[in-house]
């Protein structure tokens, strides 16, 4: 038999759950305007996982090419940390840990103080420029690089406080702008191919196809065939599936190595990589002196910051529409929010040791799922502070995996050029250097300096000059005294 007393204390329990779960749904509500914004919390939540899957590659790649920055264990450079274990390293575990965090700080930011449903971590591009270009070849350490993002960062939060941002996005032409995306998109393809075998270094033509009969180039076809398979049907989250199935059939094949691997751990320390920002050295590099060395940082951090906001503001524009953001103006809602938010975030990445973060465009995938307010972004956010009890996993994933993500995010990226303006030569050509000159220089600063200083020329001299804005010569004219200073 139920007493009275039991049925009291049941009542009194539902009473008190159900309260609790107003209460929880009201904090919701307060913080993110849910009703406001006709979403529910099960929407939500799905919309932010679904936004986590489709960008969790980068939780595997981002270390994966900030190794060859010299960020492992044993300061190895370049195609000397491509043979390294990378299972157990500390200094790769703390990038991992550092890609996770900066991820979450930037994710949360948009969610609670800008209240929008996109996601960051760092970018696709930006790392291999940090990589490639300024440590391989301008010579800098990855601390030293550290402080240009660092810088860089700060300079982003000026600008935005300042609403100088958005001014010089808007100063930049538009077909220069879809340019340098498109390189962008061509150079990490191209570092993809090279990583999985499949370019390689050629003494005659400097570079050729590899051989099929090297199993490294085979793996790297077979993950680039089921990842671009899994994209064609536009299966969620296709770059992680391809990145999880190469890594398991590298295994039979002898190239992923599974020996000590442990599939959930602690969160690794970030103490390698935190707070090891080098300025000293940062202005101590070069052959011509403090003012080339600054000349040389200026560039590297106004490449930094170029490519940061276009990338931003691009994705939050060519998003918002979807999500509903924009207002009766055609403008994004607290757009200045969402750009701070990447800002800080950038900072605080270089503090913790990994290169610009930036808002993914992986973002729509949780858009379309009916994600509208910053709880999608919140909780992607919380999904990335999970991911950082499988640091394992990250140490087995091979080269070979991580490429095939290269070449396919290189392809999404050269979507771009589609708008590009060719029917203008004088739109044309600027753009076209700066396309041709990323991957043929192994430079995303080249590529840019290419653009930059050609369009003012070709503009001027078919009587067009009030067509270019005068930031643009001044950046042409930066850029022009770099490459004196430091030709190289």
């Amino acid at each position: 038999m139920v007493s009275q007393g039991d049925n009291f204390l049941r009542e009194v329990l539902i009473m008190d759950i159900t309260q609790r779960r107003e209460e929880n749904v009201s904090i919701l509500e307060r913080l993110f305007k849910l009703q406001e914004n006709n979403t529910t919390v099960k929407t939500e939540i799905i919309a932010g996982i679904t936004t986590f899957i489709t960008m969790a590659y980068i939780i595997f790649v981002n270390p994966n090419i900030l190794k060859f920055a010299g960020m492992n264990s044993k300061n190895a450079l370049g195609d000397a940390a491509a043979s390294l274990n990378a299972i157990n390293d500390p200094v790769v575990a703390s990038v991992f840990a550092a890609t996770c965090i900066s991820a979450a700080i930037g994710t949360f930011i948009m969610a609670l103080y800008a209240n929008v449903p996109f996601a960051q971590a760092p970018g696709m591009g930006l790392n291999a420029f940090f990589t490639f270009s300024v440590c391989l070849t301008l010579g800098y350490t990855w601390q030293q690089a550290l402080a240009a993002v660092f810088i860089s960062g700060i300079l982003f939060i000026l600008m935005t406080v300042t609403s100088l941002r958005e001014k010089i996005v808007d100063a930049i032409p538009q077909n220069l702008k879809l340019a340098i995306s498109g390189g962008i998109g061509l150079f990490i393809a191209l570092i993809g191919l090279k990583s999985g075998s499949i370019i390689v270094d050629n003494p005659a033509t400097l570079v050729g196809f590899g051989s099929f009969t090297d199993k490294r180039a085979l793996l790297t076809l077979i993950g680039i065939t089921i990842t671009g398979i899994l994209m064609s049907r536009n299966v969620k989250g296709s770059i992680l599936i391809g990145i999880i199935a190469t890594t398991i059939i590298g295994i039979p094949m002898g190239i992923t190595n599974i020996d000590g691997v442990k599939l959930i751990s602690a969160p690794p320390s970030v103490s390698p990589t935190f707070m090891k920002m080098d300025f000293k050295g940062l202005l101590g590099l070069g052959q011509a002196g403090l003012v080339g060395a600054i000349m040389s940082v200026v560039m590297v951090v106004i490449s930094f910051s170029l490519v940061d906001m276009f990338d931003t503001i691009g994705t939050l524009v060519g998003t918002a529409q979807k999500a509903n953001l924009l207002n009766e103006n055609g403008k994004m809602k607290n757009m200045n929010k969402a750009l701070l938010a990447d800002a800080i975030a950038t900072t605080c990445g270089a503090m913790l040791g990994t290169s610009t973060v930036t808002t993914y465009v992986e973002s729509t995938a949780g858009i379309s799922e009916g994600g509208k307010t910053g709880l999608t972004a919140f909780t992607t956010g919380v999904m990335f502070l999970l991911a950082m009890f499988f640091t394992g996993l990250v140490g087995i994933v091979p080269a070979e995996a991580t490429a095939p993500a290269l070449v396919i995010v290189g392809a999404l990226m050269m979507g771009a050029i589609t708008k590009i303006n060719f029917d203008d030569f004088t739109e044309a050509l600027p753009a076209f250097l700066t396309i041709a000159v990323m991957p043929f220089s192994y430079s995303i600063a080249n590529g840019i300096a290419a653009g930059m200083i050609f369009y003012p020329i070709v503009k001027i001299v078919t009587g067009k000059s009030k067509e270019v804005n005068p930031a643009v010569y001044v950046l042409a004219v930066l850029f022009i005294i770099r490459f004196a200073l430091l030709p190289h």
